[in-house]
C-alpha cells in the first residue's frame, strides 16, 4: 500500500471516530439540534424577509427567537394555568369520594351494552366511602407518587432541550448563511451536485410537513374549540387549545374530543355528546385523509402512501421530531430513485 494510501486511510478512519465521539458528546443534545434545524428552515422566509426590509442579521436573529419561544410556550403556559386552576377541584374530588363516596350518576346505567355493569361497578367501589378508599390506595399502590417524580424529572429534561433549541435557534439565524455555504461546499466535495439537490428535497419536505401538520393542527384546533362551545363543553378554550396541539400528530386530536365527549355524557348530555364526536371525526378525517397529504404532496411530490409511512414511521424512530425528519428522508430517498430511475440521454450520433 502507497505512502497516500496510507494517509488517505488514516484522514478517513480519523474523520470517523472524531465525528463518532462528537455525537456520542452531544447525545443528549441532539433533539434540541434538530428541533432547531426543523424550526429555522420552516420560519426561514420570515428571517429572509426581516433581512430585505434592512433590519440586522443579530437583531432579526433576536426578534424571531423570541418570536418562536412565544409561540412554543405561550399555549403550554395557558395550558399549564388552566390545569393549575383546576386542580383544586380534582383534590376536592378525591376528599369528597374518600369522605362521602360518590353516587352513581342516572346516565351511566342508560349507557347502551355495558350500562348495568357500569352502574354495579360504581356503585360497589365508588359510592361506598369505604370502599372508595380501598381503591384509591390501591391507584397509590401502582406507583402513582413515583410517576409523578418521574414526571417532574422528564418536564426538567423538556425545559432544558427547549432552552437550548432556542440558543441554537439563534445562531442558527444569525449565521445561516454562512452555514449553508459551508454545507453546500462539503456537500459538493462528497456527493457531487446531486448533495445540493438531496439537500433541497429534504428542506422542502421539512417546510412542506410543518405546514401541513402545524397550520392544520391549529386549525383543527380552532374549528373544534367552536364546536366546543356550541355543544356547551366546560372549559371551551382550553379543549381548543389541547385539540391544536395533539392535532399537529395524525390522530392525536381524537384523544381531546372524546375526553369532551365524555365530560357531555357525565352531565347526562348525550346527544350533545354525539353529535359533537360525529362532528369532530368528521373534521380530523378530512384534515388527516385529504388537507395534510395535498399540501405535504403538492410541495414534495411524494405519494400519500409514503407521505404516511414517513410521518408514522419518523413518529416511531425518532419520537416527535420524527413527524419532520421522516419525510425530509422520504422525499431525500424518492429524489435518488427518481435520478437513478430517469432514462439515459442518447449520444449524439456523430
Amino acid at each position: 500500500m502507497s505512502r497516500s494510501s496510507l494517509q488517505l486511510f488514516g484522514r478517513i478512519a480519523l474523520i470517523t471516530v472524531l465525528v463518532i465521539l462528537a455525537i456520542w458528546v452531544l447525545r443528549r443534545f441532539l433533539p434540541a439540534l434538530a428541533w432547531a434545524a426543523v424550526l429555522a428552515i420552516a420560519s426561514w422566509p420570515a428571517r429572509q424577509w426581516l433581512i430585505d426590509k434592512g433590519v440586522r442579521r443579530s437583531i432579526a436573529a433576536i426578534l424571531l427567537t423570541v418570536l418562536v419561544g412565544a409561540l412554543i410556550v405561550s399555549p403550554l403556559l395557558v395550558l399549564a394555568v388552566q390545569m393549575a386552576r383546576e386542580a383544586g377541584v380534582i383534590v376536592q374530588g378525591f376528599r369528597d369520594l374518600k369522605e362521602i363516596g360518590l353516587s352513581t350518576p342516572d346516565w351511566v346505567s342508560q349507557l347502551p351494552f355495558v350500562g348495568s355493569y357500569l352502574a354495579t361497578w360504581w356503585t360497589d367501589n365508588l359510592s361506598d366511602p369505604d370502599a372508595a378508599k380501598e381503591l384509591l390506595s390501591r391507584l397509590e399502590s401502582f406507583g402513582l407518587i413515583g410517576w409523578g417524580r418521574s414526571f417532574g424529572r422528564e418536564l426538567v429534561g423538556r425545559l432544558i432541550i427547549l432552552v437550548f433549541t432556542l440558543l441554537t435557534l439563534f445562531f442558527a439565524y444569525r449565521d445561516g448563511p454562512a452555514i449553508i455555504d459551508q454545507i453546500r461546499t462539503v456537500a459538493d466535495r462528497l456527493f457531487g451536485r446531486s448533495g445540493e439537490h438531496l439537500g433541497k428535497e429534504a428542506i422542502v419536505a421539512v417546510r412542506a410537513t410543518v405546514n401541513g401538520l402545524v397550520l392544520v393542527g391549529l386549525a383543527e384546533g380552532a374549528v373544534l374549540a367552536l364546536a366546543y362551545v356550541m355543544a356547551g363543553v366546560s372549559h371551551p378554550i382550553l379543549f381548543g387549545f389541547a385539540t391544536g396541539l395533539l392535532a399537529t400528530v395524525p390522530f392525536g386530536a381524537p384523544v381531546v374530543y372524546v375526553v369532551a365527549c365524555l365530560t357531555l355524557i357525565a352531565q347526562s348530555r348525550v346527544s350533545a355528546a354525539v353529535i359533537l364526536f360525529l362532528f369532530a371525526s368528521a373534521v380530523v378525517f378530512l384534515a388527516d385523509h385529504f388537507v395534510r397529504p395535498a399540501l405535504i404532496g403538492a410541495s414534495t411530490r411524494l405519494p400519500f402512501l409514503w407521505i404516511l409511512l414517513g410521518i408514522f414511521g419518523g413518529l416511531e424512530t425518532f419520537g416527535l421530531i420524527g413527524l419532520f425528519l421522516g419525510p425530509a428522508l422520504m422525499a431525500a430517498v424518492m429524489a435518488i430513485w427518481r435520478e437513478g430511475s430517469a432514462p439515459a440521454k442518447p449520444h449524439p450520433v456523430v
